[in-house]
């Protein structure tokens, strides 16, 4: 049996009733087997990356304890986006209905072509780091910097926890 680790996992939607969405994907996550979650934030409204002519986007982070591979624990979470109806287009920041990242997986960095592991904008997105340092406050990245201090540091760029 593969060993236990921890991941993070950030959430997001804005279409298709995204409270909802974001609320279908962490129970979802909940059911995976040989996974358990160990907390999940409280939601988050931020302004969209990119193009501004989209709905604002609902955010949370969800932990969990899990015995999959990261590849399998990707594979897992593109399979709960698509049962969405996310549709995967060249428009990197277009709204959509959601939007599973893995955000750490352990203390792992990952450099694969289909993950990167930790993810690679997280540590400049205020919708990432507000939700997980909620749940994970004496968390650290990999290379040792707090993710509450990145928190505290960074742009509230209007992001507002509901």
């Amino acid at each position: 049996m593969q060993k236990k680790t921890i991941a993070y996992i950030g959430l997001g939607s804005n279409l298709s009733n995204p409270r909802l969405q974001v609320s279908n994907a962490a129970n979802e996550i909940a059911d995976m087997p040989n996974t358990k979650v160990m907390a999940l934030s409280s939601l988050y409204l931020s302004k969209p990356m990119g193009p501004q002519d989209q709905d604002d986007y609902i955010n949370a982070v969800i932990s969990l304890e899990t015995c999959l591979s990261a590849l399998e624990l990707l594979d897992a979470l593109q399979a709960i986006e698509n049962a969405a109806g996310r549709v995967r287009k060249d428009n990197r920041w277009g709204a959509r209905i959601l939007d599973c990242d893995i955000l750490l997986y352990g203390n792992e960095a990952i450099e694969s072509p289909r993950l990167t592991v930790p993810h690679y904008g997280m540590k400049v997105r205020e919708f990432v780091l507000w939700p997980l340092a909620e749940i994970a406050p004496n968390l650290n990245f990999p290379d040792g910097r707090s993710i509450s201090s990145l928190a505290n540091e960074i742009s509230s760029n209007g992001i507002v926890k509901l």
